[in-house]
């Protein structure tokens, strides 16, 4: 009897573990799972490679221009303020013959008699800089407000893609699975030669991004703060997928939220639209 129920334990022993790594098999695992002989940056370069195909290959690459429509609102310490704006956005994507730059234009209404709506106020950015321009004339942007965008555009997609991936000493790193917004996703960090650094979560599926993180020195109190932007809802504009849900989070905290309506590419837009000597006509 001892005897028999010893060798019971033992089997026990070897079954259920057996049967609990078979669980934990089919669970998302946070290592990098590598093809064989391959290495952690060459998996990381093959993530980029197959998230710049998602987003539309050669058509994305080569957008010269963008208009959206849609609705903005802001947040504090993560809760809504109660301000939902409508806005028009132009954008001019950098090349070897222009620089980037970005124009928004904030919708009011006309009046109580009067249907519609109209643009008072517009933002610019260009050449390193921010400008409000209305018919009275142009004021330059708070240099923080300034400072923010340009940290944004820096660490953004388009630039990891068109500058920090061709910069000498810079390092991508695949650094396995986690989850955004219940969905897997392969994370991959890019690691420059002045140790920035900006990491990228891609939906394992569609190879689509769904988050961009990096982090910065905040002068004021010495530390680090975190900023970190996601992408929902894509429609396919033209042959290019296109996020119609941006949300922002600084230290975790929601600050600003996206909802566009609409998006067209590629119209050949004035460089007079970014020009913010070119001051509104007055409504």
């Amino acid at each position: 009897m001892m005897k028999s129920f010893v060798a019971l334990l033992v089997l026990l022993g070897f079954l259920i573990p057996s049967a609990l790594y078979a669980q934990a098999s089919a669970i998302p695992s946070a290592a990098v799972s590598e093809p064989k002989g391959s290495t952690q940056e060459q998996v990381g370069k093959k993530l980029l490679d197959e998230m710049v195909e998602a987003l539309g290959g050669e058509v994305w690459l080569n957008r010269k221009d963008m208009q959206v429509s849609g609705r903005t609102a802001a947040f504090y310490r993560g809760a809504p303020n109660g301000t939902v704006i409508e806005y028009t956005g132009w954008r001019r994507f950098p090349d070897a013959a222009q620089s980037g730059a970005e124009r928004i234009g904030f919708l009011t209404p006309k009046g109580m008699i009067v249907p519609g709506k109209k643009i008072d106020v517009v933002q610019i950015w260009t050449n390193g800089n921010g400008y409000e321009v209305t018919y009275k004339g142009k004021t330059t942007l708070p240099k923080d407000q300034v400072a923010d965008y340009y940290r944004r555009q820096d660490h953004s997609i388009e630039s990891i893609v068109r500058n920090w991936i061709k910069a000498p000493g810079v390092m991508i790193l695949a650094e396995g699975t986690t989850m955004v917004e219940r969905r897997i996703a392969d994370k991959v960090s890019v690691l420059s030669a002045n140790n920035d650094a900006v990491t990228l979560e891609l939906d394992a599926t569609t190879h689509l991004p769904l988050r961009r993180t990096f982090r910065w020195r905040n002068e004021t109190f010495n530390d680090f703060d975190e900023e970190a932007e996601t992408y929902d809802d894509y429609h396919t504009v033209q042959g290019i997928p296109t996020p119609y849900n941006v949300t922002r989070y600084r230290n975790g905290d929601m600050v600003n939220q996206r909802f566009l309506t609409k998006v067209t590419y590629n119209q050949n837009l004035s460089p007079d639209l970014f020009n913010p000597d070119n001051l509104l006509k007055k409504k």
